[in-house]
């Protein structure tokens, strides 16, 4: 069996990486879920939970707005300034998951074309995965938020 190549791996991945037009429509009054890793990266760098994080009544972990775009999203220079260490949800976008349709490309990104079959496969999986975690932790949130007493 012939031994896989990291270096070539990694270039398959740019290869088929798609290409951000750093629009910001994706950043734009943003509902997007957070993991507990990716609080616990963000603080780790700096950080404080309040200042980017909102709890939803069904113990989702979301990023906060600020005039209507993610709070770490820079409206004058059109980038994010935490690229390096966002969230896996903003990492895998535009894929996401529709109802209807299940795994999809987000039709209102600008470069919806440069996703590839292979980088939507690949995006997917990690997305199943997220959604998953993400869900058995809002339901601890939810409970331990039942448990609490006033």
């Amino acid at each position: 069996m012939p031994r896989i190549d990291k270096n070539e791996l990694k270039k398959d991945r740019v290869k088929f990486a798609m290409h951000c037009s750093h629009c910001g429509v994706c950043c734009e009054k943003t509902e997007m879920i957070l993991s507990n890793a990716d609080v616990k990266c963000l603080e780790t760098i700096g950080y404080y939970r309040q200042k980017f994080v909102r709890q939803d009544r069904h113990g989702f972990i979301r990023l906060r707005n600020h005039h209507g775009f993610c709070v770490f999203y820079n409206v004058e220079r059109c980038r994010c300034r935490i690229y390096r260490h966002r969230p896996l949800g903003c990492r895998i976008y535009p894929v996401i998951y529709s109802k209807q349709e299940g795994i999809i490309v987000d039709d209102i990104c600008a470069m919806i074309n440069t996703v590839s079959k292979i980088e939507l496969e690949r995006k997917g999986r990690k997305l199943i995965s997220l959604l998953q975690k993400i869900d058995a932790e809002a339901t601890y949130n939810r409970n331990k938020t039942k448990n609490v007493k006033v």
